[in-house]
């Protein structure tokens, strides 16, 4: 591998890269450093974030990424709403994912995946559909597992990100590139953080 030659192009597309994408990175930071200090104002920062990723990735042909963006923006704004009304309420125990929840996930991501390629690749002239459509229903499935506080949505998430990186880097778009990759670091730290408060709230049920 030409470590060179990758850094190189790495600093030309840097150069290249849009005030609009600068600014959503800059963002999608703020969200993830204010997420990890259980403060409310993730969220606007993460609206502000979603709305500007789902326009670069709308525009650069990445149409189940744009659409996922914006499922994303609606759970901000729910979020927010939610968090204002209820923050002094106790969230719900964070547990490991069971056999029928499994099912679940795989449906989502097998169904959405379809349904997404189908989509992308008849009615639209997205450039890389069986990716792009990858990408959006495994994260779909992480966020399904999130929203029901379940400790393998780091693994979905991760999955997700996992793909997303070398497609953003080939759409010569690294600052979102670079954006996911701190995401998915984010993601790693969360997943042995939520197992450790999984095994505690295991050990709570046992000797309450």
């Amino acid at each position: 591998m030409d470590i060179q030659y990758w850094l190189s192009l790495f600093a030309e597309q840097a150069q290249q890269t849009s005030a609009v994408e600068w600014v959503a990175v800059i963002f999608g930071v703020t969200e993830v450093l204010l997420a990890r200090r259980n403060h409310i104002l993730l969220y606007p920062a993460g609206i502000i974030s979603t709305v500007l990723i789902a326009y670069i990735m709308f525009d650069s042909k990445l149409y189940a990424e744009a659409l996922l963006n914006a499922y994303y923006l609606i759970m901000s704004v729910y979020g927010w709403i939610h968090w204002a009304r209820r923050r002094n309420e106790p969230a719900l125990p964070i547990t490991h994912t069971q056999g029928k929840e499994w099912a679940v996930v795989v449906l989502i991501a097998g169904l959405g995946w379809a349904v997404l390629y189908g989509t992308l690749s008849h009615y639209t002239d997205a450039h890389y559909p069986t990716w792009d459509a990858w990408v959006s229903s495994t994260a779909w499935a992480g966020m399904w597992l999130l929203a029901r506080r379940k400790v393998e949505n780091w693994l979905l998430l991760n999955l997700s990100n996992l793909f997303a990186v070398p497609l953003l880097f080939y759409k010569a778009l690294p600052m979102m590139a670079c954006l996911t990759i701190f995401l998915f670091i984010i993601a790693v730290l969360g997943y042995f953080d939520w197992r450790k408060k999984a095994v505690k709230t295991v050990r709570n049920r046992e000797f309450s």
